[in-house]
């Protein structure tokens, strides 16, 4: 298969705004990203004392873009999976202040998540994984369910 040998070092999104500054902070203040390079114009964040989770925002602006594809983010959304999305809520939302496009909920298909959006525009879903119900449970495959929910559907 083509690519099957190509061995990656790293994989991560690069996030095309102009606000890179407020985007910043809202990933190390509410998300636990730490900053790893910055320039006014491009900036690297990994989660503190984790490996494999990086992001990088950049001026969609920057010679380095291709001029064609000088656009902002859009139409993004992150997920960020966690242990407890309840807790989140309560932390990002009710005593944050952060504002939920979406609020919190559990989806027949599977998640109880809400959404936020960063100051780029880009959403952020907050899930944690629930049994799936209905006709959900019966597009997951077995081995998914019995390994995430121990054989409960």
């Amino acid at each position: 298969m083509k690519g099957e040998n190509m061995e990656l070092s790293s994989f991560y999104p690069v996030i095309g705004t102009t606000a890179i500054a407020e985007s910043r902070d809202f990933y190390t203040e509410w998300l636990g990203f730490e900053i790893t390079f910055e320039a006014d114009w491009y900036v690297s964040l990994r989660r503190r004392g984790e490996v494999g989770y990086e992001l990088a925002l950049l001026d969609y602006t920057h010679p380095t873009v291709p001029e064609a594809y000088r656009k902002p983010v859009q139409g993004l959304l992150l997920n960020f999976e966690v242990a407890d999305v309840d807790a989140e809520w309560e932390r990002l939302v009710v005593q944050g202040g952060l504002r939920a496009e979406l609020a919190i909920r559990t989806e027949d298909f599977g998640q109880r998540h809400f959404i936020l959006a960063d100051p780029s525009g880009v959403l952020i879903d907050m899930i944690t994984e629930v049994a799936p119900v209905g006709e959900y449970a019966e597009q997951f495959s077995s081995e998914y369910v019995a390994a995430e929910f121990g054989g409960e559907q």
